[in-house]
C-alpha cells in the first residue's frame, strides 16, 4: 500500500490571525502561543511581519531564539527594507523561512500597486534572487491569486521558482473562490509547473469571507497542494482564515477519503484554542466546529441515549483526541488539594508549586460561592495564573450601590506600590460607575471600545467572564476578568488591561498585511 502523503501545516495565527481587529498581542504573549504551537507539532510558524513595527521585530526575534523545532517564518513585502528586517529577526532561528508576497490580480495591479505585469515580474525576480544567499527556504505568494488571470499567475509562479523560491503559496486573499473552482485552479497550476507539490512545496492560504476557507483548503489538498496555511480558531482579518483544528481533524477523521495525513499532535488542540482565545480576547462561538463549547455536548434525549449505548452513534470524533477530558469532574468546596492537583494535570496544565498554591486558593474561594466547579471554571483560573502580569494596580475594595430611580454609585480602592488610593463616582450603570472611579485614580485616559460578558459555565452560580478592549494612547489592549460577581469581573478585566499597559508601556501593534 502506498504511503499517504504528508500535508504540512503552516500556522499564521501570530501574523494573519493577529490582524483580527482588537486581537493585538504583546511579544511575550506571542511567544507563549508559539511555544504551544511547538507542542502542537506545527511544521511552520509564521511569527509575524518584522518590518511593520518594533514590537513585531521583537516578537519574531524572541520566537526565533526560543522556539526551535518548527520552521520560523517572517513575512515581507517585495521591498529590500522588509527583507532586511526578516534577515535580522530570524538570524538566530534554528530553521527559518522568508515569506514574500506581491499582488498579481488586475484590480490590485491597477488600483493598489499601479504597476504593469512586466514590472510585477521584475520585482518578484529581483527580490527573491537577493534573498537566496540568506534563506534556504523562500515562500512566494502571488496575492489575490484566485482573481488573477491564469496565464499571468502561471507566468509569475514560474518566474518565482526560477529565481529561487522553494514554496509557492496560492492565496484566496479575499475569500472569493468556490471549492470546485479553487481545486481546478490548483490542478491547472500544477499541470503548468509539475514540480509543485513535489520538489517545490505548493501551499494554499484561504480566507473565510464566504465561509468557505476550510472547504477551499481541502479542495486544494485533493487537487495536489501539500501545505495549508491556517490559524487557531480560524481567526484572521475580516471573517478570518481557514481553521487549523477543522483542517487537521477533517484530514484525520476522513483519512479514508483524503488519503493524506498531518503530524499534528491532536491532543494539544483544545489547549491551543483556549490559550489563543484567552490572550486575544476573541471568544470562540459555542457551536464552533471541534473547539466550540457545544461541539461534544448532547442535549437531545435520543442523542444522549445513543451516545450512552455507543459513543460513535452521534460522535464522529473522540473528544479525548483533541485534549478534552471526555467527562465533567464535579469538584466542590470539600475537595482537597490532592484531588485539585490531579484534575489540573489531567487538564494538561503544568504549574510550579507557587502557581499551584495560588490557583488552589482561588479555587477554594470560588468553591465557597459555587456548589460545583466545572472543567471550564478550572481552566479559567489556570489560564489566569499562566497569563498573570504584575499587578501594578490591585483591587483592594469595591462598593457599588444601584437602586431603581437612582444613579448607580461606586467606591473603589486600589493598591499602588503599597499605597492605597481611592475614588468614588456615579455612572450610567454600575460598571460605568466603577470604571469612572478607577479612571479618577489611574488617569489612563482609556476609552472603552468593547465590553463582552459570558458565562463560563451554566447555572445561577456560574462563573462570569468579562472581556474588555481599551484604547489607550492610540493602541488597543485586551483585558479579562472572572468572578461569580459580574461587577467584580468587570473591574478585574479593566484593571488587567491597565496593568498590561503598565507592564509593557512601549507595546506596539503590528500593521496589517494583505495576503
Amino acid at each position: 500500500m502506498a504511503t499517504k502523503r504528508k500535508i504540512y501545516i503552516f500556522d499564521t495565527t501570530l501574523r494573519d490571525g493577529e490582524q483580527s481587529p482588537g486581537a493585538s498581542l504583546t511579544p511575550d504573549e506571542k511567544l507563549k502561543i508559539a511555544r504551544q504551537l511547538e507542542k502542537l507539532n506545527i511544521d511552520v510558524i509564521e511569527a509575524g511581519f518584522p518590518a511593520s513595527s518594533l514590537g513585531e521585530m521583537k516578537a519574531v526575534t524572541m520566537i526565533a531564539e526560543h522556539v526551535r523545532k518548527p520552521v520560523i517564518c517572517g513575512l515581507s513585502r517585495m521591498i529590500p527594507r522588509d527583507i532586511d528586517a526578516c534577515r535580522q529577526a530570524l538570524e538566530k532561528a534554528a530553521k527559518k523561512r522568508l515569506h514574500v508576497f506581491l499582488a498579481t490580480s488586475q484590480i490590485h495591479r491597477e488600483f493598489k500597486l499601479k504597476k504593469d505585469k512586466k514590472e510585477i515580474l521584475a520585482m518578484a525576480v529581483q527580490n527573491i534572487k537577493s534573498a537566496v544567499k540568506d534563506f534556504k527556504q523562500i515562500e512566494f505568494s502571488p496575492e489575490d491569486a484566485s482573481r488573477t488571470e491564469r496565464d499571468f499567475l502561471v507566468q509569475t509562479v514560474r518566474a518565482a521558482i526560477d529565481a529561487g523560491a522553494t514554496s509557492i503559496n496560492i492565496p484566496d486573499t479575499v475569500g472569493y473562490a468556490i471549492p470546485e473552482e479553487f481545486g481546478d485552479l490548483i490542478r491547472f497550476v500544477i499541470k503548468k509547473n509539475p514540480e509543485l507539490g513535489k520538489s517545490i512545496v505548493l501551499s494554499v492560504h484561504c480566507h473565510n469571507d464566504l465561509g468557505l476557507a476550510t472547504s477551499n483548503s481541502l479542495a486544494a489538498i485533493l487537487a495536489g497542494a501539500n501545505q495549508v496555511e491556517c490559524t487557531i480558531n480560524g481567526i484572521g482579518e475580516r471573517a478570518g482564515n481557514a481553521s487549523l483544528e477543522e483542517l487537521v481533524m477533517t484530514i484525520h477523521t476522513r483519512k479514508d477519503f483524503m488519503n493524506c495525513h498531518t503530524d499534528i499532535k491532536m491532543s494539544e488542540i483544545t489547549k491551543a484554542s483556549r490559550l489563543v482565545s484567552h490572550l486575544t480576547g476573541m471568544v470562540v462561538q459555542p457551536n464552533k466546529a471541534i473547539v466550540g463549547r457545544n461541539a461534544f455536548w448532547h442535549a437531545s434525549g435520543i442523542h444522549q441515549d445513543g451516545v450512552l449505548k455507543k459513543r460513535q452513534t452521534y460522535e464522529i470524533m473522540d473528544p479525548k483526541q483533541i485534549g478534552l477530558s471526555g467527562n465533567q469532574l464535579m469538584l466542590g468546596k470539600l475537595s482537597g488539594k490532592h484531588a485539585f492537583a490531579i484534575r489540573v494535570r489531567k487538564l494538561g496544565f503544568q504549574l510550579a508549586a507557587q502557581e499551584m498554591d495560588q490557583a488552589f486558593t482561588r479555587f477554594k474561594a470560588l468553591a465557597d460561592k459555587k456548589k460545583y466547579i466545572f472543567d471550564e471554571d478550572l481552566e479559567a483560573i489556570l489560564q489566569d495564573e499562566i497569563a498573570k502580569i504584575p499587578e501594578t494596580w490591585k483591587l483592594v475594595f469595591m462598593k457599588v450601590v444601584s437602586a431603581t430611580g437612582a444613579k448607580p454609585y461606586a467606591e473603589i480602592r486600589l493598591s499602588y506600590e503599597g499605597n492605597i488610593k481611592e475614588a468614588a463616582s456615579t455612572g450610567d450603570g454600575p460598571v460605568d460607575a466603577c470604571y469612572k472611579a478607577i479612571e479618577k485614580i489611574v488617569h489612563s485616559q482609556a476609552k472603552l471600545i468593547h465590553y463582552g460578558l459570558q458565562s463560563v459555565t451554566g447555572g445561577k452560580d456560574a462563573l462570569g467572564e468579562v472581556l474588555v478592549k481599551l484604547e489607550i494612547g492610540g493602541k488597543e489592549v485586551t483585558g479579562r476578568g472572572t468572578s461569580t460577581d459580574i461587577i467584580e469581573a468587570s473591574v478585574r478585566a479593566y484593571l488587567f488591561a491597565i496593568n498590561k499597559i503598565s507592564a509593557n508601556p512601549q507595546r506596539a501593534t503590528s500593521q496589517p498585511s494583505p495576503v
